[in-house]
């Protein structure tokens, strides 16, 4: 069997908190423990499309990246090579460029392929590993809504900036009697709102798990207001939808694109000072949560993950990604984090500790 000499690593979807702390670990232990070479492979499976955006990563082109938030690869959330799309005489044509990422890979003298990225990343990651390219994969969404893994590196410092946040809004939510809705990040996930949520102090949490009632979101308003707390904090996940309505989309889903979800912030605010009249501001958080750098949780979570991803190859475990079970290092099948998605348990533990709490879900 031919021994591993040099491996690829990748970063895929969009930018996340700690995936520079995975390529400082992926590097590190690679090149000092194992003395591989490693690749370090731009803009996702790009760089196998076009093997001149790569170049070999050594510890001292890692050095200092700990920190910084975003990836020095570069990423994008357009570059699934089975469907790739170019422009060809003023027309779009999708084709399948996946035996060509399997050639390059070869000549480049890629052993093995370790990818960085969401569940459409990992079903990438998956299908190429089925047509012959070794891969191992590590999750990562600020989302948290991986199906293979009990948490991703990302989203703890997406959750401590919207504390953040919801700890300034407090401060003039009651100095001007306002209610003040935050929107944040998650997709049909609810996560990063809960837990923002429940350690910023808000008094509405909506998320897509559980749709919602304007009348028992007003009634919650209200009966602050008569009890003398003259303000209110919502928090609110793009993905939230009233009972019986839709997720609120900035742009549709076409042309292989995933639909941009947002907005619910501004109608929710509208509907509250329809009916209550009340003074209602948006804060919209965007992607102040995917940047800046992350937290010590998230650093070292992501270097134990970027660890186990090179024991992974070194055992050669390919197709498989590593993952956290019960506060352990593991690892999963690719397909287990292909196109599944974890949301939060409607009726689960930190709902019920938000419920104890008196916080309201609008149901």
């Amino acid at each position: 069997m031919r021994p591993i000499r040099r491996i690829g690593i990748s970063t895929g979807g969009g930018d996340c908190p700690g995936l520079n702390a995975v390529i400082r670990a992926v590097v590190k232990t690679a090149v000092n423990t194992h003395g591989w070479e490693v690749v370090g492979i731009f803009d996702g499976f790009d760089g196998l499309i076009d093997p001149a955006k790569s170049k070999v990563l050594t510890p001292l082109a890692i050095r200092g990246i700990l920190p910084q938030g975003g990836t020095i690869l570069g990423t994008t959330n357009r570059g699934n090579p089975f469907k790739y799309q170019t422009e060809v005489r003023g027309k779009v044509v999708t084709r399948d460029l996946s035996p060509l990422v399997i050639r390059n890979a070869r000549k480049m003298g890629l052993d093995a392929v370790v990818t960085i990225g969401g569940d459409g990343t990992m079903g990438i990651a998956y299908d190429l590993h089925r047509r012959g390219l070794p891969m191992v994969g590590v999750p990562k969404t600020i989302d948290n809504d991986l199906a293979s893994t009990d948490i991703t590196f990302g989203f703890n410092t997406a959750v401590t900036t919207a504390t953040e946040a919801l700890d300034k809004l407090h401060t003039t939510a009651e100095s001007h009697h306002r209610v003040i809705v935050l929107e944040v990040m998650g997709r049909y996930a609810g996560w990063i709102a809960l837990e923002s949520g429940i350690a910023g102090g808000a008094d509405v949490i909506l998320i897509p798990e559980i749709p919602f009632d304007y009348e028992a979101m007003c009634d919650k308003i209200m009966t602050r207001r008569r009890r003398g707390s003259k303000f209110s904090l919502i928090v609110a996940a793009e993905g939230a939808k009233p009972r019986g309505g839709s997720v609120s989309l900035v742009e549709k889903g076409v042309g292989g694109r995933a639909e941009r979800l947002g907005g619910i912030g501004q109608k929710i605010a509208a509907e509250i000072t329809q009916r209550t009249g009340i003074d209602t501001r948006v804060t919209v958080l965007g992607h102040l949560q995917r940047g800046g750098s992350p937290t010590p949780f998230d650093r070292i979570l992501a270097t134990r993950l970027g660890v186990a991803a090179v024991d992974l190859v070194r055992r050669r475990r390919f197709g498989r990604l590593v993952c956290v079970r019960g506060g352990d290092i593991s690892s999963a099948s690719l397909a287990s984090a292909a196109g599944k998605m974890r949301g939060v348990p409607p009726r689960g533990e930190l709902v019920r500790v938000a419920e104890a709490l008196r916080i309201s879900f609008g149901r």
